[in-house]
């Protein structure tokens, strides 16, 4: 393959759970022989401290010259004082922007060893696999004007901008329906349209460019009703798709229902479907040198590396084979685990993964 995967380990639990997917990526290397390179940069708040940056120049040019790139994960309590055109979080933006990542796909599967950890009950979630597609280069996040201003009065008044292009809402639907396309054939666009305007615009393009795959079906819903139904009724999602904001509470949220957060991967993608990969969890300061964080969604997140830019599903598979072994196995983190089963470090849970590949 002659590739070159940049890891961005970054801050708080970053540094733990990217080294044990660095072992597994070596390992693969080794066993497929798939000539993998791989490099390391900073970000996030770490890189604060070295370079007055969360995102050094150095590092913006490592990724855009990687293949591929597998981040960890940025922020904590110690720099969020910082002015937050600074803060660690600045990078994650700053990244999905300038490399045009604008497709985040976030699958929320529940392991049917894993059935007893979700917070719903079992007959709720058991076979549950959503994809949920979310616009990452656009919205609120990104729209100007945006500020802190002192009204006439001397109160200050803080404003953001939520705006999406036409064109923006067409390249995030065509990969949601192409995704729907290959898997169950429904779609879910959510949006705010009672309220909004940009929404409308939002539904409106949807609905446009749903006469072009009459094989999905499309279904819209406002998102106070999603969060609703992805807690009373979550199996009759497919694939979910939504602007910036909304895409991000709501894939944390689906995230729960399938034990542990620890347990989500996500791709962010660009037109050509080179990708930055990442657990959604964060950074968990908390929990930070602790040795206990769960590297399952980190490794995952190499299997979605594999499967979407280096179109390797065989060496995905693998990936995927390994961790369901260890989980019908009864090893867990301390996120997943309870009194039946056998309790592992993360470090000791990256062993027994790379073990069962090899």
């Amino acid at each position: 393959m002659n590739k070159n995967i940049l890891i961005l380990a970054g801050d708080g639990i970053g540094p733990e759970i990217t080294q044990q997917a660095v072992r597994v990526i070596e390992k693969l290397n080794e066993i497929y022989e798939l000539d993998v390179s791989i490099t390391h940069a900073a970000v996030g708040g770490s890189a604060y401290d070295q370079y007055g940056t969360p995102l050094p120049e150095s590092t913006l040019q490592a990724a855009k010259q990687a293949d591929a790139i597998l981040l960890g994960a940025v922020g904590g309590p110690k720099w969020e004082a910082l002015d937050i055109s600074v803060r660690p979080e600045k990078a994650l933006l700053g990244l999905r922007s300038e490399l045009s990542l604008f497709a985040n796909l976030r699958p929320a599967i529940l392991y049917p060893q894993l059935a007893d950890a979700s917070s719903l009950k079992p007959e709720l979630v058991s076979d549950l696999d959503i994809l949920i597609v979310r616009e990452l280069t656009g919205g609120i996040y990104f729209g100007q004007p945006r500020g802190v201003r002192t009204l006439e009065s001397g109160e200050k008044q803080g404003y953001n901008t939520y705006i999406y292009s036409e064109s923006e809402i067409r390249r995030i639907g065509k990969v949601a329906f192409e995704s729907a396309q290959v898997r169950g054939g429904k779609l879910c666009s959510v949006d705010k349209a009672n309220v909004l305007e940009v929404t409308q615009l939002w539904r409106d393009v949807m609905t446009e460019l749903a006469a072009d795959y009459p094989d999905v079906e499309l279904s819209h819903m406002y998102v106070d009703n999603a969060a609703m139904q992805l807690i009373r009724q979550p199996k009759q999602f497919d694939v979910m798709v939504t602007g910036n904001m909304f895409g991000d509470i709501l894939s944390d949220s689906a995230a729960m229902l399938t034990g542990s957060i620890g347990m989500l991967p996500s791709a962010s993608l660009d037109d050509n479907d080179k990708g930055m990969y990442e657990p959604i969890h964060g950074s968990a300061p908390d929990i930070a040198g602790q040795n206990c964080a769960n590297p399952i969604a980190t490794i995952l997140s190499v299997a979605m590396m594999f499967k979407y830019t280096f179109k390797r599903s065989d060496v995905a598979s693998s990936i995927e084979l390994a961790i369901g072994q260890v989980l019908d196995e009864g090893d867990r983190t301390a996120d997943i685990h309870s009194s039946q089963y056998e309790l592992l470090s993360t470090e000791e849970m990256g062993s027994k993964i790379v073990n069962v590949i090899s």
